[in-house]
């Protein structure tokens, strides 16, 4: 599963001002004790195993059903039991029967529309098999559940646009298991470690393609004409790992060696399926050589649907991806890493780790998503270069430091409010931090021989940390108790403190370490280097006290003393360096981590030395970090300016990265020079979207008329950072005739593109002369703050509602004014 949404949603919300320390602090505020913490997350028991399961369905797109029967085969797991319980939420139950010798025999069962208790037809012993039959009929729309941070939703079953009441919407239908909803379609017992294998066959109108898990075995068309597609899947994985999708999908055919490797897109987006999906074979190669054990399965699949719940979802054999990976080739132009390549690799890394070995419960969650959250390092790395994954691992540290309440929370987790609450930055991006740790202290070597182990010894089984543990500890011969007693059965990360002392007279180079959180204290190995007369010495030390005085001899004062050396520690670091110091870790430290925190440190500092290294970063070879030094220029400095600008002209000009030349561009637009017109124009024939869009804000900002006449003619071709300069120029500068376009466009953005624009687009909002363009955007803002109110965002929200009132009463329209103090009342106080 990936929460890549939820984790950009943050980060649009910060980016746009509407996510603040103040709106945190509301968010992690003593809260009184919750009872459910109080209870012990035990792993599920097992009294019966799935052994097969068989289903048959049918849809019903008017009402929103699904029909079902099924066959599923148990046995006992250990004792002798007459009874059998399974998951079923929010179904019409019509028959359940024992099948004896191919003949129905009714059973005794009692239901509370979230499990069925059955009452067999006699007591089976262990190894026992039995057959249950159900009739049954899924009811996914009227069924109240509730959703996480990482699944908004929870019904199980997704009926998208039915009726095609949305016009342009394409008929969908797909279904979202994790963490317990398979039974919202399916009886079954909903836990993760349960494992069985599966048949499904589905009746669906004969224009639609269908997707499951496994092979498609048969395909029958219909005299009413439906077709009715049969998909088998032999080898056992967990229920809430079965999929269905339905829809009008065209399917492009790729392998891996052998295996099957099929994308699955809409009719628009077909065309670039192999520009979006076709590096997967290369990644599974990848995965199967550095893991020792080859891609487990007979096929793999990929489907990107409409409205998903989350990020995507790991179905065994078949990943379902959100809309949000689809692009055109000209979008993928601009596209980095974490535009969708991140998830891709993510949900394929889950087909070992997940789907292969699965968590034994929701307390051991790690063992599913830390290692998919891992493997986009892994992959960034190996594709793109070291700096490229380092840069990913490090957004996973901030990732997890910045979310509230997290420093609180175990890996593993016994005790939580909900089992939706483990889908969180702890589990993922700490975890995914702790591994990368972990793959540092023992080796790259070491480290994938001990996940190869833990594959191995747990096939088509469950795992959890401690097996984990063994396979590395029979990898490595190390004990590894320490290391996962702190990471994995304990809470928060070491606040580092880190000052340094030369001693001339003695030659004497000393570091003081000194962990400052308040509660335990971590066992740190790390390297330390000396840069020192030319040379680089490392040594190797341990961290096991509060408080540490490391000593070393050095021949000549050292220009650097590079504490974690590596940049592996998940720790909050505060190192204490002078300028110059940083200067000369920019020039000769290795690393992305550390020329990004000599940059960081020179943003927040005005003198010469810091100026330097911004201007050095323009150029520094990891393009994350060109763009980082473009946004931290202070372009009102005359000598920043002077230094700065004959670089931004030739990086807008000549960058081998589409992003490093738009940041290039808007800076330089910032400057409103004139001469940068011819350069402005040049730039709007780029084949780059995001080019194109910091071109137009340029053209805007010297020219408003022109730059409005350039930006009418995009209308019809745009996309991705163009559209959104699009929603922003027309915001600012438009009028009624540009407000179709603008709010077309808006509610079809991002959520990051959203916020980034809210502004803006509330501004126009309050401007437009029409009442019914008005109240439109009135309805669209009410919305957003309904939508994301548990994010803290109501109260800006209100204010923007708030001020549009009084823009509309100015304005002589009483009817908007109206909706919009509806729309207030709605929302609730500030």
């Amino acid at each position: 599963m990936t929460t890549k949404p939820f984790t950009c949603m943050l980060a649009a919300l910060c980016a746009a001002g509407l996510y603040s320390n103040a709106v945190m602090a509301q968010t992690t505020a003593p809260q009184p004790p919750n009872p459910a913490l109080s209870i012990y997350r035990a792993t599920p028991q097992k009294v019966n195993d799935l052994v097969h399961t068989k289903l048959d369905v049918r849809f019903d797109y008017k009402k929103r059903f699904m029909y079902g029967k099924e066959w599923v085969t148990l046995k006992p797991h250990a004792y002798p039991t007459d009874t059998l319980r399974l998951d079923a939420k929010g179904m019409d139950i019509k028959t359940i029967a024992v099948v004896k010798g191919g003949v129905n025999k009714p059973l005794k069962f009692k239901y509370d529309s979230l499990s069925l208790a059955i009452q067999l037809d006699k007591t089976y012993q262990p190894d026992e098999q039995y057959q249950i039959y159900l009739d049954y009929t899924a009811k996914p729309d009227q069924l109240k559940v509730q959703g996480s941070a990482a699944i908004n939703d929870a019904k199980g079953l997704y009926f998208i646009n039915p009726d095609s009441a949305v016009k342009n919407k394409p008929v969908q239908i797909w279904t979202q298991g994790e963490s317990e909803s398979s039974s919202a379609w399916f009886p079954t017992i909903d836990k993760p470690n349960q494992k069985t294998t599966e048949e499904i066959t589905m009746t669906v109108p004969g224009k639609y393609v269908t997707l499951s898990n496994g092979k498609l075995i048969q395909q029958k068309k219909n005299a009413d004409g439906t077709r009715t597609d049969t998909w088998k899947m032999d080898l056992p994985h967990s229920p809430y790992l079965f999929m269905m999708a339905v829809g009008d999908f065209k399917i492009y055919h790729d392998k891996w060696r052998n295996t099957p490797v099929d994308y699955y897109l809409e009719p628009k987006y077909a065309p670039y399926a192999k520009d979006i999906f076709g590096f997967t074979p290369e990644v599974m190669e990848f995965y199967s050589k550095t893991l020792g054990v080859d891609y487990p399965w007979n096929k793999y699949a990929q489907i990107v649907v409409r409205d998903y719940v989350s990020g995507a979802m790991e179905n065994t054999t078949a990943t379902l991806h959100g809309e949000y990976v689809q692009a055109t080739r000209r979008e993928l132009l601009d596209a980095d890493y974490d535009a969708g390549r991140s998830t891709i690799v993510h949900e394929l890394f889950h087909q070992w780790f997940g789907d292969y070995v699965t968590t034994e419960s929701w307390s051991n969650l790690t063992v599913n998503e830390s290692f998919a959250d891992f493997s986009e390092t892994l992959w960034a790395e190996h594709k793109y270069g070291k700096d490229a994954g380092d840069a990913h691992i490090q957004q996973d540290r901030e990732n997890y430091m910045r979310s509230p309440g997290a420093s609180t929370k175990d890996l593993v987790r016994f005790h939580y409010n909900d089992k939706e609450d483990m889908f969180d930055a702890v589990t993922y991006q700490k975890g995914g931090s702790i591994l990368y740790m972990l793959r540092n202290y023992l080796g790259n070597e070491v480290f994938y021989k001990g996940l190869s182990i833990y594959l191995k010894n747990n096939a088509l089984k469950n795992g959890e940390a401690q097996q984990l543990r063994l396979a590395l500890e029979q990898a490595s011969g190390k004990d590894l108790n320490w290391f996962f007693n702190q990471w994995y059965y304990g809470s928060g990360h070491p606040l580092l403190q880190i000052d340094y002392k030369w001693d001339a007279a003695t030659k004497t180079q000393t570091v003081y370490l000194q962990q400052t959180q308040p509660d335990k204290v971590f066992t740190l190995p790390m390297a330390i280097d000396i840069y020192a007369g030319g040379k680089k010495t490392r040594h190797q030390v341990w961290m096991r006290d509060r408080a540490d005085t490391l000593t070393f001899r050095s021949d000549a004062q050292p220009d650097l003393v590079n504490v974690d050396a590596d940049k592996m520690l998940l720790a909050d670091k505060k190192d204490v360096k002078s300028m110059a110091t940083l200067a000369f870790q920019y020039k000769n430290a290795p690393l992305y981590l550390d020329r990004k925190e000599a940059l960081d440190a020179a943003a927040k500092s005005t003198d010469a030395e810091a100026r330097r290294i911004v201007i050095a970063a323009l150029k520094d070879k990891y393009y994350g970090l060109r763009i980082r030094a473009i946004r931290a220029l202070k372009m009102d400095n005359d000598q920043v300016r002077a230094a700065a600008q004959p670089i931004l002209v030739t990086l807008a000009q000549t960058d081998d990265n589409n992003q490093v030349r738009a940041a290039a561009l808007n800076a330089l637009a910032k400057l409103k020079a004139p001469g940068m017109m011819n350069l402005f124009k040049q730039s709007l024939g780029s084949q780059s979207y995001a080019i194109q869009a910091a071109a137009l804000n340029g053209l805007v900002a010297l020219n408003p008329t022109e730059g409005l006449a350039a930006a009418r003619t995009f209308e019809k071709d745009n996309g991705g950072a163009l559209t959104d300069a699009l929603v922003g120029v027309y915001a600012t500068a438009g009028n009624d005739a540009e407000w179709p376009f603008v709010n077309e466009k808006f509610n079809s953005l991002g959520t990051q593109e959203k916020f980034n624009n809210l502004r803006d687009y509330a501004a126009m909002v309050g401007r437009v002369k029409n009442p019914q363009y008005a109240q439109q955007g009135i309805a669209t803002l009410k919305d957003l703050g309904v939508r994301f109110k548990p994010y803290g965002v109501q109260p800006y929200i209100v204010k923007m509602l708030t001020t549009i009132k009084d823009q509309r009463t100015q304005l002589n329209d009483a009817a908007s004014a109206t909706v919009a103090d509806q729309a207030v009342a709605q929302l609730g106080p500030q």
